[in-house]
């Protein structure tokens, strides 16, 4: 396996859906950066911490206004 020396930046989108960027590369329309960086793994282990509810931002919203 080779080793990822990269740095990458922990990006979302306007559902609050997590990814990960080259942080050498323009982040895409729709993305920004979140004031995360470092390592591949840490940046995934970064969002599995923070990213606890994997549905869309919308459909959150949606059904807590239904049940409220």
């Amino acid at each position: 396996m080779d080793s990822d020396d990269r740095i990458y930046e922990v990006v979302s989108n306007h559902e609050e859906q997590y990814s990960i960027w080259l942080a050498d590369h323009e982040v895409p329309a729709g993305w920004k950066t979140v004031g995360f960086r470092g390592a591949k793994a840490k940046c995934l282990a970064h969002i599995e911490e923070v990213w606890t509810d994997l549905r869309p931002l919308s459909l959150r919203e949606r059904s807590k206004s239904e049940h409220e």
